[in-house]
């Protein structure tokens, strides 16, 4: 076992390459302490002047225990050692690696085989979906079963061909959209060979408890519940930072810092640890798939695809979720978006004890977002009025718009099931209240977490639920929204962001041919989009139908038009980045979950207050810059302001005829 001397670390030394340090910094010991992986954690912030990690397509910021001691940095001194490694990765490579990738084809070809010798099926039956016939459903349906039979690997890439709305149809992405990787849980021995090698020391010596069930198993990881030592958040003053509260809870732990002083820490967390050789499997499919694109390419009819490029894009976004650092970076950055907000809580993550193979993060403990969308089915049923429905709907809607608007960082997987609500007292978390409790030197509690375990504990009782909402309500609790699974997000650039802003413009302003001619403008492949002319008309009556039921601002339904333009866009081979259409995807998803909350949820009539403060936020002189100069993007989402406050206005001031005048004046179809 070896442990890091912090009194033999020289200044000088933390510039100079790892494996120089550890010549003149290691001694043996036999007190147990933690290992290579967590040095940085204990000083080492400058290794091997590496500042940055490549995960996927992009950078981010090192984490502490970004070291791999044995991977990188430290080669070994015997030249004998070195050859036989040199041998053992030539073998691995070049022979081992083939032959299970070739094992794994013959296996993919049993399982797709059937599914393409079936495709005639398609040109039988009635019209049944989406002018899709019988033997089409079946055929989604079959292919759907195989997908699933056939791992993890092409479970995400189902999930992704499922929000791919622009490339392929509404019916096949609905069927992929449901698939969940019925992998079995990896064994928790392995869960204890991982974490055991990262901390250096036994379990037992890092958690108070860890429950070997997991929580939860994904097609790539697995997620366990822990309660860490207070001593190890105490060793590393950076996460003792990250976990310290100054509410009581149930997972808190009230204790004496090294200087002496009272912390409230939160020492229950959740643990991400990824299945063994999910990256060697990943790897052999992602080989498959990249020469099974370019043999469909040769198919002139689905050229205009692309798919040795989204196959490609897919492969980044698997990289991405395969070194869990990333997802790590990612909660930190939420973080520090929400840090302020009451009513959005994000986990927060513990960077120093996170590896490409483990994410540890802070625990939540919440109820999930499927109850409240069953009990607002339920109220609507039996015309009950709903507790917290709209609220939640509101808060939502609220967070993503500043995700998107602030921010360009938003959750790019904001299904019902990564997100839950807690509940908060507003009057235990004021200012005023936590000087008082600092002053008389007494914690502040909060019960948030009794009231989350009395609903869970009717939730499946709709009339005792709803009567402990009503019941919480008149108690003074609030509701707020967590977060969870930010593996992957979407961040427009500025072509993008300059497009989905000229769209929601357009839409605002009901010029449906300028967006049209703008999409394909802007597209990836303007040359291979069929009747672009078509596409801007198509796009104009869409919009022009819009206009002419609509008279307000509440009954604008964006889910709708999106789903609609997307339609349009996959007819006429309009091919959208892929950011972009996520994009459009979450709006869709996000909206069509506010408004079985709250059907008269309206997305740009809930934009205006973000809009207001986005443009409070820009400054007037940095704003009227901005405006001036079309390179610039805060300035379009100002004009959107300005815009629909102006429509607001007038849809409250004017009758529906003059509405429908003051339309056409402002906003002329030709």
């Amino acid at each position: 076992m070896h442990r890091v001397s912090l009194l033999r670390l020289r200044p000088h030394a933390l510039n100079k390459p790892l494996h120089i340090c550890l010549r003149t910094s290691l001694r043996t010991t036999a007190k147990p302490s933690l290992s290579v992986p967590l040095l940085s954690a204990l000083g080492f912030t400058h290794v091997d002047k590496k500042k940055a990690v490549r995960i996927g397509s992009r950078e981010v910021p090192a984490t502490p225990s970004e070291i791999e001691y044995a991977e990188t940095h430290v080669k070994s001194k015997y030249t004998i050692v070195r050859i036989c490694q040199a041998i053992v990765r030539f073998l691995d490579d070049w022979l081992l690696e083939p032959i299970m990738t070739i094992r794994r084809l013959a296996h993919i070809l049993v399982l797709f085989i059937p599914v393409a010798s079936t495709v005639p099926i398609i040109f039988f039956g009635q019209k049944v979906e989406n002018d899709d016939t019988a033997g089409t459903i079946w055929w989604y349906d079959f292919l759907a079963t195989q997908m699933e039979r056939a791992g993890p690997t092409f479970i995400k890439l189902a999930q992704w061909v499922a929000s791919r709305t622009d490339l392929f149809p509404l019916a096949l992405c609905a069927r992929l959209s449901k698939l969940h990787s019925n992998v079995d849980p990896h064994p928790f021995s392995y869960t204890k060979q991982v974490l055991e090698e990262a901390f250096g020391r036994p379990l037992d010596q890092v958690f108070s408890d860890l429950d070997p069930v997991p929580l939860g198993v994904g097609a790539i990881a697995q997620v366990y519940k822990a309660r860490l030592r207070p001593g190890v958040l105490l060793d590393h003053p950076e996460e003792k930072f990250t976990l310290q509260e100054n509410i009581i809870t149930s997972d808190s732990v009230q204790t004496l810092d090294r200087d002496g002083n009272s912390v409230v820490l939160h020492t229950a967390v959740a643990i991400k640890v990824l299945h063994p050789k999910a990256r060697q499997i990943v790897q052999r499919d992602l080989i498959i798939m990249n020469y099974c694109a370019k043999i469909l390419t040769l198919i002139p009819t689905i050229q205009w695809l692309s798919l040795p490029d989204e196959v490609r894009v897919f492969g980044e976004m698997m990289k991405e979720q395969l070194d869990l650092r990333g997802e790590a970076h990612n909660l930190q950055r939420f973080n520090q978006h929400f840090k302020d907000s009451l009513n959005v809580k994000i986990p927060k993550p513990l960077l120093a004890f996170t590896t490409k193979d483990m994410l540890m993060e802070e625990y939540e403990r919440g109820i999930p977002l499927d109850v409240f969308l069953k009990q607002a089915s339920w109220a609507r049923e039996f015309d009950v009025q709903g507790v917290f429905d709209h609220k939640i709907a509101d808060i939502g809607l609220n967070a993503f718009l500043h995700m998107l608007i602030f921010y360009n960082f938003v959750h790019a997987d904001l299904h019902p099931g990564n997100i839950m609500v807690e509940f908060y007292k507003p009057s235990a978390h004021h200012p005023l209240r936590s000087a008082w409790s600092k002053l008389i030197g007494k914690e502040v509690k909060d019960d948030g977490e009794l009231a989350v375990n009395r609903v869970l504990a009717v939730k499946d009782d709709p009339t005792a639920l709803q009567r402990e909402l009503e019941q919480l309500q008149l108690e003074g609790y609030s509701p707020r929204l967590v977060f969870i699974d930010t593996g992957l997000v979407n961040e427009l650039n500025q072509v993008n962001r300059r497009n989905f802003l000229d769209l929601f413009q357009a839409i605002a302003q009901f010029d449906g041919y300028k967006t049209g001619e703008l999409m394909v403008e802007r597209c990836k492949s303007p040359e291979l989009v069929i009747h672009p002319d078509v596409f801007a008309l198509r796009m104009q009556n869409l919009i022009i139908g819009l206009k002419q039921n609509t008279f307000h601002l509440g009954a604008v339904k964006i889910g709708n038009l999106l789903h609609e333009t997307m339609n349009m866009v996959r007819s006429h081979h309009v091919r959208l980045e892929g950011d972009f259409v996520n994009i459009v995807v979450s709006i869709m998803l996000l909206e069509g979950i506010g408004r079985q909350l709250n059907p008269d949820l309206d997305l740009l009539k809930n934009s205006l207050p973000v809009l207001r403060d986005y443009s409070i936020k820009e400054g007037g002189k940095k704003a009227l810059e901005n405006m001036k100069d079309p390179q610039l993007n805060s300035g379009h989402w100002i004009k959107v302001w300005i815009f629909l406050e102006l429509r607001n206005y007038l849809g409250r001031n004017t009758r529906d005829e003059e509405w429908l005048q003051l339309c056409d004046i402002l906003c002329p179809n030709n």
